[in-house]
């Protein structure tokens, strides 16, 4: 096989070689191809998604306010319940000490 020869059999095989590349792409185009239709329901995906982050973020705020609201609450209603349980044991100590007057006195 002369020089020639191998010049134009590597040039063939060049061509079929990008032929072949060529006709592989065009039929991957081909297969995976977007429809119109699939790009409508593309966009209807994407906007119901960014509906939905945007329910998420209030709900997400709500809790977060709601959260902060309860927990004033709670350390209101607690400090309120130390104070009534103060109350409480003054007025126990109260009551004993008014019984052991009347017990010392009653005699």
């Amino acid at each position: 096989m002369g020089r020639t020869e191998l010049v134009f059999m590597m040039a063939l095989i060049l061509l079929a070689a990008f032929v072949l590349g060529w006709l592989g792409h065009w039929l991957f185009r081909k297969v995976n191809r977007v429809d119109s239709s699939n790009v409508a329901e593309l966009d209807h995906m994407a906007s119901a998604l960014h509906q939905a982050e945007e329910t998420r973020d209030e709900a997400i705020a709500y809790l977060q306010e709601r959260e902060a609201e309860l927990t004033g609450r709670l350390g209101q209603t607690e400090a309120e319940l130390a104070a009534a349980m103060e109350g409480l044991g003054n007025a126990r100590r109260e009551s004993e000490e008014l019984r052991a007057y009347i017990e010392k006195y009653a005699r």
